[in-house]
């Protein structure tokens, strides 16, 4: 008799994949809608918080994210809650000191969060080992996570061997996060069969459909011995999401991996979705298509997106091509980064301004600058040598971990924010999104007027922020739009000559 081996299933209806689909624009009220139905399901676990949630829930939905982690705990009482971690940047798109790492980790499991996937976007594990070792004091799952890419050094040795190390840090358990859906079917095969031969703990496998790759790739790391796959409900999967829950369900029913998931109960979850989907903006190429793109470019559909946006902007929509040519000579450059936030932005803003100022690197970005500095983290392979010299001259790039050169930013925060925090989470959420947070808290106690319900929904996908970014978060250079991802900042804020 063949051995049951059924695989766990991870739902993320209520994070990645309204992230991916409809812009993170996701109200809590329609999650509150399902959530009792979805807590019955019996999944392993549901991505309900992080990742790019965190600062829409104030940007664009006049929601608190802590409540909404609050509420969500009420109702999901038997389903484990799980979160997406940007490592040292946490829900943010830059390095946080340790004492916000400290406070953000300890009131995020206080507030119902079970499971911590943690990734660094340069996969440079001293990003990682301060969220680590928080998640695990505060008696959560610390999942540590391989950002999968493709390049001469991202081979299946590389990964095996990060593995490894994150083991020895502590991981509870192993995700491989496959954001632009690179992955094909035998490369996880024998990813996996790797990973389940050198480290004794589970393995889940996180795509993206982006390439149409996904539903494939999750199958033969279900026979490698993959332990859980995270997969999106039927009208919130495919497109730049993650493959279909009933789809996995029905095609290992009455095999060793048989999920045990009633498919009656995915259905009623299904047609909740269907209806609620209709209130939100999808743009049909990033719901229904495959972009083969990303298998040429390495680049998520999401950020083609975005390079499209940004050219727009500046009047110069038939240079795409050349900026999607751009970018991976970009990304060789700089070692070879994942394209993943904020990585992704990096690459690819610095792409956009070398095609529209027809020269490479006539002006650098400063977030470009930062890293060749070192201030990223350590780039996986070495950089140009010419760029670097452009940027640091006879200097090196630092190497001690990044968050070793920031001070403490807790006991500043909240002394900056004062009475306008109601509690030490608004405090956190100033400290990690100054402006957003201010801006919110001035709507919450009616001091500015709320956001339009069409922005709210996404019907108006082009809209700048209600705010202009403080020249602080300007040097940033990034804005959200379509996909969660960032919106490239306009060519005079992005971009500075050379020093």
């Amino acid at each position: 008799m063949t051995e049951k081996r059924p695989v766990k299933i991870t739902d993320t209806s209520f994070r990645d994949a309204h992230q991916s689909l409809m812009a993170t624009r996701m109200k809590t009220a329609d999650m509150l809608g399902v959530a009792e139905l979805m807590d019955g399901i019996g999944f392993h676990s549901m991505e309900v918080w992080g990742g790019a949630t965190f600062d829409s829930c104030m940007r664009f939905l006049d929601e608190d994210p802590w409540e909404r982690l609050r509420m969500l705990r009420s109702v999901l009482k038997k389903t484990k809650l799980q979160m997406l971690l940007r490592g040292q940047n946490l829900v943010g798109y830059r390095n946080y000191a340790d004492d916000v790492v400290e406070a953000f980790i300890g009131k995020a499991v206080e507030n119902g969060i079970d499971i911590i996937r943690i990734f660094d976007a340069l996969n440079d594990v001293r990003n990682m080992s301060k969220a680590m070792e928080m998640t695990r004091r505060e008696g959560a799952h610390a999942q540590a996570t391989l950002s999968y890419t493709l390049s001469p050094v991202h081979n299946l040795e590389y990964f095996v061997k990060l593995s490894k190390q994150l083991v020895d840090m502590g991981a509870d358990s192993i995700a491989i996060k496959d954001m632009a859906g690179l992955i094909s079917p035998y490369d996880t095969y024998d990813l996996v069969t790797q990973l389940k031969a050198t480290v004794d703990v589970p393995i889940q496998l996180h795509c993206h459909y982006t390439s149409g790759m996904a539903s494939m790739a999750y199958l033969k790391g279900i026979e490698a011995g993959v332990d859980v796959v995270d997969t999106a409900c039927s009208p919130l999967a495919l497109g730049t999401s993650q493959p279909p829950t009933e789809s996995i369900v029905a095609a290992l029913k009455g095999t060793e991996y048989d999920t045990g998931l009633d498919l009656s109960l995915l259905s009623k979850a299904s047609e909740f979705f269907k209806d609620i989907r209709k209130n939100y903006h999808i743009p049909l190429e990033i719901a229904l298509g495959v972009d083969t793109n990303v298998l040429t470019y390495q680049i998520p559909g999401g950020m083609i997106s975005n390079l499209a946006s940004q050219l727009a902007q500046q009047k110069a929509s038939h240079l795409l091509p050349q900026v999607l040519q751009e970018v991976p000579r970009v990304r060789e450059d700089l070692g070879f980064p994942p394209l993943v936030t904020p990585s992704s932005q990096i690459v690819g803003s610095q792409a956009v301004v070398n095609v529209l100022l027809g020269e490479r690197y006539k002006m650098i970005s400063t977030e470009v600058k930062n890293y060749i500095r070192g201030l990223y983290g350590r780039s996986p392979a070495p950089m140009n040598a010419e760029l670097q010299k452009k940027v640091l001259g006879d200097a090196e790039p630092s190497l001690c971990r990044p968050a070793d050169l920031l001070k403490p930013q807790m006991e500043d925060a909240a002394k900056e924010i004062g009475e306008m925090a109601e509690s030490q989470e608004d405090v956190i959420s100033y400290a990690i999104f100054p402006q957003v947070a201010e801006s919110f808290f001035k709507r919450r106690s009616g001091l500015e007027p709320p956001i339009c319900e069409s922005e709210k929904c996404g019907f108006s996908p082009e809209a700048k922020p209600s705010e202009k970014p403080t020249k602080k978060e300007a040097d940033f250079g990034l804005l959200y739009t379509l996909d969660s991802e960032l919106l490239f900042e306009e060519l005079d804020i992005l971009a500075y000559p050379v020093a």
